[in-house]
């Protein structure tokens, strides 16, 4: 997998032992918990530790209608694994509304626009999923961007009203991979080319080397913070929605 590093530091066993010993937790203390999976590497790492460990734990996905084919394959999979994933599609007259407005390839004009379309496909989705929920799962990592290393293993998400963990924290690029090998997951299949963070298909390319892993994800919009806002703060989804008013 090109845009995945391959050094697998000695504390990875003890980073796995903790990673159980949350989704356990989660599963037992924290119901009803969900965890929402875009079938990124940490999030078929998540996957498979939490149908190991924490069966109880809901797990859906957010099809946004613009996935690539590749994450519709690895979707397929997994429930030929027996492993039939819940898929949420957003709401048909919100997308039409904002395609009226900026038009099919809209993202592209204006950051305002691309944030409207991401809080369509994806927020109001998984707000639907979380309502009602004591805790949601993540597989946000450190390693994935700079502006992901002040996140917390475990904290309240005051907008939604509920706890939200992060059991992949401190996993390195390395581990990912090394879990995902050794218990032989179907994996992305544009890691193979030179994909590093997977999204929408017309909003996420490969990288070239050196560049920041977040660097495919909306690269027309400069030097922003790369996020689509599912993990935004109260005030910053209120912009994006805002945008739709």
């Amino acid at each position: 997998m090109t845009g995945i590093q391959h050094q697998t530091p000695a504390t990875f066993p003890g980073r796995l032992e903790a990673a159980k010993d949350l989704v356990a937790r989660i599963g037992h203390d924290h119901q009803p918990a969900v965890f929402a999976c875009s079938f990124s590497i940490e999030d078929v790492v998540l996957l498979d530790l939490l149908l190991r460990h924490a069966p109880q734990v809901e797990i859906f996905t957010l099809d946004t209608g613009r996935l690539p084919q590749e994450t519709h394959d690895l979707i397929a999979a997994y429930a030929d694994r027996g492993h039939v994933i819940r898929v949420l599609l957003p709401q048909p007259d919100a997308v039409e509304q904002w395609t009226a407005e900026y038009g099919v390839n809209g993202f592209r004009h204006s950051l305002e626009a691309r944030r409207a379309c991401c809080e369509i496909r994806k927020v109001r989705s998984l707000d639907r999923a979380l309502a009602g929920k004591k805790a949601w799962l993540t597989g946000l990592r450190r390693a994935q961007s700079v502006d992901r290393q002040g996140l917390s293993l475990e904290s309240v998400d005051e907008g939604r009203g509920l706890l939200k963990f992060n059991p992949l924290l401190e996993w390195s690029d390395g581990d990912v991979r090394t879990y995902a090998q050794q218990n032989a997951l179907p994996v992305h299949a544009l890691y193979d080319r030179g994909y590093a963070s997977i999204g929408c298909a017309p909003c996420t390319r490969a990288i070239a080397a050196g560049e920041d892993v977040r660097a495919g994800r909306w690269w027309w919009e400069g030097e922003v913070v790369k996020e689509c806002g599912l993990h935004a703060r109260p005030q910053q989804r209120n912009s994006a929605a805002e945008a739709l008013s």
